[in-house]
């Protein structure tokens, strides 16, 4: 039962965003920047970040959501992302992309600079100033994410179906469709 009264039955991130839309906006358009504006990483490899994040945080909704997210704009789709929570070293990913998931794990970690190793190793599988700067951000702005869901408790969907619905959503209009965005 969520730690404050949500008068709407969305479960996650957006009952609280329909609850309060004044935070719903900057929370939105962050993730509109973060996950669909022209960055340096393509789309589903960034929704695959903020999922990663979300499931080492143990946030069932936000890794539930953005994997399906990621699913929907990756090739390999589910079987893909469920190989990435498994074990990203043995997932079917690009060598770069497993040196970012690496970053991204840091991230969620215990506050401090990423280690020069995972940098060396991201830089050594092609990644720029600019793809490490990305990742960080998101896994950082993903620690956020799961932190707000979690610690306010909030209703998990009971459909199984709610988070490829919300993929369809998010893929075809982004997050400032989300309500309260």
């Amino acid at each position: 039962m969520p730690h404050i009264e949500i008068s709407n039955d969305e479960p996650g991130i957006r009952g609280l965003m329909v609850q309060r839309p004044d935070t719903a906006a900057p929370l939105n358009h962050l993730a509109e920047t973060l996950l669909r504006s022209p960055l340096s990483l393509d789309r589903g490899e960034r929704e695959l970040i903020a999922a990663y994040t979300s499931h080492l945080n143990r946030t069932p909704y936000c890794s539930g959501s953005h994997g399906a997210f990621a699913a929907a704009q990756l090739d390999g789709g589910d079987a893909l992302v469920a190989a990435v929570l498994k074990d990203p070293d043995s997932a079917p990913i690009t060598p770069l992309l497993r040196a970012l998931l690496r970053i991204a794990a840091e991230v969620r970690g215990e506050v401090g600079p990423v280690s020069a190793e995972a940098v060396a190793a991201a830089r050594s599988a092609g990644a720029d100033d600019r793809r490490i700067h990305d990742t960080v951000l998101i896994a950082a702005a993903f620690c956020m994410y799961n932190r707000y869901v979690t610690c306010l408790d909030t209703r998990y969907p009971e459909d199984r179906g709610y988070f490829e619905e919300s993929a369809k959503m998010i893929t075809t209009r982004g997050y400032a469709s989300v309500a309260g965005g």
